[in-house]
């Protein structure tokens, strides 16, 4: 062992008139611990956050979306084939938007209907978690209900819709609608259509205007309400990776050409991806000035311990020692001190992250944050860029003290 460690390391044992010094380096580094445990915590509750966002943003939105500049795409299928020759597009998944009022007779709300295709392996992976009743199944084809006030019965396609949604209109699975949407027709003129369809599916997303104002209707079925043709209004493309989000989208863009045009999720809710970014800044931001209160702490734990061990330097300049050595010797027993509390406050933050994802004992209003319990995503790279602020900002405290006290001369400490 090197001697200046061996210093450092004996200089945290206090003599008995040296206990204060002892017990406001124990402070200290219970200082950085409290600090590093809080920042590590707030790190991955707000991780968490982020990740169930954006898991629930993305499971309701496209990742990337192709569109026409003519309005609408025709030969969609062609386009489909063409995109998922790229390099990490795991799946396409056409669609049709319009707008319409849905009734049953015990409620009427205006919904936005969105045309997919039930079957697709992508809109089950996509929904099927918040499915709460029925199935996709349903949609498909045509379904055999009762006409209201026990006309001929109906032959009808079925709707999924929100919980919410179910409960304003006050329906359940295999309950009749009727849904009334207008038409533009090509010469401008404005007229609607009236059809009637079945409940088949009941989700609950946790997204407000998803459970509330949105109607999934089999693709065949919007395509013939909406007057759509053979056509599609855009086609959705997952990604296998998200972190290939811009490369996807830059190919696309080269592979389809005008007058196809490519847009992708971080476009889309770019306002909600920047806010969480900055509010995990300004929260990082906040704990390391909290880390910095307590590791600065350092500085007056070591200018006492500078003082009270003149005589110690000024031996250890008489025998020999370099200045460079007794710089060491405070800087080590700073790093020691520093490196004690950010290990004991990574074993405690991760401890914290354990006991809220497991035991879930702080609660949040569901209504406000759609989530009972904080969530909490703690990630490796986060506890090292902590431990190594941390140790950064004890190193930069302990410099000044080391620096006095290799400047004692010790002629001057013999002769006091």
């Amino acid at each position: 062992m090197r001697y200046e460690l061996k210093i450092a390391l004996r200089y945290l044992r206090a003599r008995r008139k040296e206990a204060f010094i002892s017990v406001t380096t124990v402070f200290t580094a219970v200082g950085v611990m409290i600090g590093v445990a809080a920042l590590t915590i707030t790190l991955a509750v707000m991780s968490g956050f982020q990740q169930n966002i954006k898991e629930r943003l993305l499971a309701m939105s496209p990742q990337v979306q192709i569109h026409s500049g003519e309005g609408s795409i025709a030969k969609y299928t062609d386009v489909e084939t063409r995109a998922r020759t790229i390099p990490g597009v795991d799946g396409t998944l056409p669609f049709i938007v319009g707008d319409g009022m849905l009734s049953s007779g015990r409620g009427i709300s205006g919904v936005v209907v969105r045309g997919i295709e039930p079957e697709n392996p992508l809109i089950r992976e996509k929904w099927g978690r918040y499915i709460t009743a029925g199935s996709f199944s349903r949609m498909v084809g045509n379904h055999t209900v009762a006409a209201p006030g026990g006309g001929k019965p109906l032959d009808v396609g079925g709707l999924a819709i929100g919980q919410d949604l179910a409960d304003k209109l006050k329906v359940k699975i295999g309950d009749p609608v009727r849904m009334v949407a207008p038409l533009i027709a090509a010469d401008g003129s404005l007229s609607t259509r009236t059809g009637d369809f079945v409940v088949g599916v009941i989700f609950e997303s946790g997204m407000e205007f998803t459970d509330t104002k949105l109607a999934l209707m089999d693709l065949q079925h919007a395509q013939d309400f909406f007057g759509r043709g053979d056509r599609v209004d855009g086609i959705e493309v997952h990604l296998s990776n998200l972190d290939r989000t811009l490369p996807v989208t830059s190919e696309l863009q080269q592979l389809l050409g005008r007058p196809y045009y490519v847009r992708n999720w971080i476009e889309f809710d770019q306002s909600a991806s920047a806010g969480f970014a900055m509010l995990k800044r300004v929260y990082s931001l906040v704990l390391v000035l909290l880390i910095g209160v307590a590791a600065f702490n350092l500085v007056a734990t070591l200018i006492m311990v500078v003082m009270e061990k003149r005589k110690d330097i000024a031996v250890l300049l008489a025998m020999g020692a370099e200045r460079r050595d007794i710089r060491l010797i405070f800087v080590l027993k700073g790093l020691i001190v520093g490196g004690a509390g950010t290990a004991a406050g990574l074993i405690l933050g991760a401890a914290g992250c354990f006991a809220l994802a497991h035991y879930q004992f702080i609660h949040i209003p569901k209504e406000v944050y759609e989530m009972s319990t904080p969530p909490v995503a703690a990630r490796p790279i986060d506890f090292l860029l902590v431990a190594l602020a941390s140790m950064a900002l004890c190193l930069i405290a302990t410099l000044y003290p080391a620096r006095q006290a290799s400047r004692e001369m010790p002629i001057e400490v013999f002769r006091s």
